[in-house]
């Protein structure tokens, strides 16, 4: 399979676009002043208004057969013109609650099922970049408990995604490289903590 790439750019209309749009904010600051701030939207918030989630999955083994894992995924960004590593992710539907969408996603894009019988855990609605775009997000995360050994299962991908599925111990996570920003907080935030708790910080 051919290496996806970005072939050529050129500028979008408003009218032509289909999941964001661009916009011009007048405001005024705290001195008075008028002011003008160049803002991107995406077009497809539902009544939730939550934009989207990303999920973080704690897979785990009822015989302790693999170390407590995440999984992650791999997948080419136009924007970057290069492929990210990136925690499962997508928007929300119309009628759908964020942990609802993450479950969807989770087995959509990875093949794992949440295990239902633990409560997911849902982060405040988060900016995702202020100061470009009021876009949003929640993080969720969910158990997916395993009977034994590692299992891979198959994805269930759209026409047009091309993801690739990776297990990583969560002690590992820290030195993935060429990560979303998102997934990068949550390693660094996670390593932090494992300092802290064994005393080594700071």
């Amino acid at each position: 399979m051919p290496a996806a790439k970005v072939i050529s750019e050129e500028p979008l209309d408003n009218n032509d676009a289909k999941w964001i749009r661009l916009k011009n904010i007048h405001y005024t600051d705290q001195d008075g002043k008028h002011r003008l701030w160049e803002s991107a939207e995406r077009t497809t918030r539902k009544d939730s208004g939550i934009d989207a989630v990303a999920v973080l999955a704690v897979l785990r083994s009822k015989t302790n057969a693999f170390p407590l894992s995440t999984v992650i995924i791999e997948q080419y960004r136009p924007p970057l013109d290069n492929i990210v590593i990136e925690l499962p992710a997508g928007l929300v539907d119309a009628g759908e609650t964020a942990e609802a969408a993450a479950i969807r996603e989770l087995k959509e894009e990875t093949g794992y099922e949440a295990d239902m019988t633990t409560e997911p855990e849902s982060s405040p609605i988060v900016a995702s970049d202020p100061g470009m775009t009021n876009a949003n997000m929640k993080l969720v995360v969910v158990s997916v408990l395993l009977e034994d050994k590692l299992e891979t299962p198959t994805p269930h991908l759209d026409d047009g995604e091309h993801i690739i599925t990776r297990v990583v111990e969560l002690d590992q996570l820290d030195s993935e490289l060429k990560v979303d920003a998102r997934l990068s907080h949550f390693a660094v935030g996670y390593a932090m903590a494992k300092r802290i708790s064994s005393g080594a910080f700071p």
